[in-house]
């Protein structure tokens, strides 16, 4: 399965910059399926191929940038890599909080 298709770049593209968003529209959520981390996609720069993200499960919950040429190429101890939730829809960053408190 690809990780960041046609229609969600597009997409990126549509919503740009959330710089001064108070609550950031949640474009796509990815997530490693066989171990920690979950990561839901607000912003994307094609340019250096990074997303503005908010992470979850790891160390600590957080905002943070992250590259989609190192999720594709992350490779779990059993050869399982990250993965896009398919069944994910766009929602408001303060929905995916309630989800996490």
């Amino acid at each position: 399965m690809e990780l960041l298709t046609n229609k969600l770049r597009k997409r990126f593209q549509e919503i740009g910059s959330q710089r001064d968003e108070k609550d950031l529209i949640i474009v796509a959520k990815f997530f490693n399926p066989s171990g920690a981390g979950t990561w839901y996609l607000a912003e994307f720069n094609p340019d250096d191929q990074c997303f503005f993200c908010y992470v979850t499960g790891l160390h600590c919950d957080e905002w943070g940038y992250t590259s989609l040429i190192e999720m594709k190429a992350y490779r779990s101890p059993l050869g399982i890599g990250i993965e896009r939730d398919i069944s994910f829809e766009e929602q408001r960053f303060s929905e995916i909080r309630e989800i996490h408190k």
